[in-house]
């Protein structure tokens, strides 16, 4: 029995409805961010992120299939070249259909430079509008940032609302479900910093040492004292000068712990604080690789740094 006219038409003009309800393709760069993105997207979809599962942030080869995805892409969300030069590499080789949006550069983020002592007196805010995000003109502050944001939670839970506004841009239909969704991540991740404030003010003026310089953000939220770094920035490899020096520094004063990294080979932390009173940390996961990745991943990889370091820092 064939369709009657009346029943061809509804069936017609209900084709355009169908086709504005198509929730917007979404790449992401880092576990971090696609946590983020996931927890404003939701149940509506689920945003594909680059970075493998025990990667480097700061050196990663895309797959022919992560290229394809990525040039296909409505919206890209990553924090930008100075985390992930490899990723402005390729988004400018594929020619992204979409929108990329650098969150490192969004107005109202807390910034803060690697080649400033104390960041306190100098964070500054980025100044670029949040429209123009990804067009390549933040060089020079690139330079000079550090670009592991994500561990100051205001910066994630300012994150969540442009993420959110961004997505509603894309996808009208579902802005009301996106905005919900944002407030809720936002609600989580305020109770989860005041759980956190109170977990590490016991062992705040407790100095330790870190892999590589990434945890500054983290340190200027929750008052922390990070005596000194192997490797000072994301691009320099640890020196054989600078470990004796950050040794001699570490027993001087009185460090109490220092903590290898996740997919860096952790001996030479080994050999910094062999015979000396420092004690050795588990390893810290600021990309969070080690991780499950998902909606959950930023609370966990929040909670497990504030977990291994007050650990070490509270013995004795």
């Amino acid at each position: 029995m064939r369709p009657t006219l009346p029943v061809l038409v509804s069936a017609l003009a209900a084709l355009p409805a169908l086709a504005q309800a198509e929730v917007p393709s979404v790449v992401t760069d880092v576990p971090p961010v696609q946590s983020l993105v996931a927890q404003v997207m939701g149940d509506l979809g689920q945003p594909e992120v680059l970075l493998g599962q025990n990667s480097d942030a700061h050196h990663y080869q895309l797959k022919p299939s992560q290229a394809r995805d990525l040039q296909d892409a409505d919206l890209v969300f990553w924090v930008g070249p100075r985390l992930t030069p490899w990723l402005e590499r390729a988004i400018d080789g594929v020619g992204v259909k979409g929108q990329s949006v650098e969150l490192l550069h969004a107005p109202g983020t807390t910034l803060r430079s690697f080649s400033v002592p104390d960041p306190h007196d100098h964070s500054v805010d980025a100044d670029a509008d949040h429209a123009e995000a990804g067009n390549g003109d933040h060089a020079e502050v690139d330079q000079m940032t550090d670009p592991h944001a994500w561990l100051d939670p205001d910066n994630a839970k300012l994150w969540l609302g442009l993420i959110a506004e961004d997505l509603s841009k894309a996808d009208p239909e579902h802005a009301e479900t996106y905005a919900a969704n944002a407030e809720a991540a936002q609600a989580r991740i305020e109770a989860l910093d005041a759980k956190l404030k109170a977990e590490f003010a016991p062992i705040a003026d407790k100095p330790f040492l870190v892999y590589h310089a990434a945890y500054g953000y983290l340190a200027d939220h929750y008052g922390l004292i990070i005596m000194g770094a192997l490797s000072p920035s994301d691009a320099s490899t640890p020196g054989a000068a600078h470990l004796v020096s950050l040794r001699e520094e570490a027993s001087a004063k009185e460090a109490v712990c220092a903590f290898p990294e996740a997919n860096h080979d952790p001996k030479m932390v080994e050999v910094l604080v062999d015979g000396t009173p420092v004690r050795l940390g588990k390893s810290l996961d600021p990309s969070g690789t080690a991780l499950t990745y998902g909606p959950g991943l930023y609370e966990d990889l929040m909670q497990g740094m504030a977990d291994t370091i007050t650990a070490c820092l509270s013995q004795g």
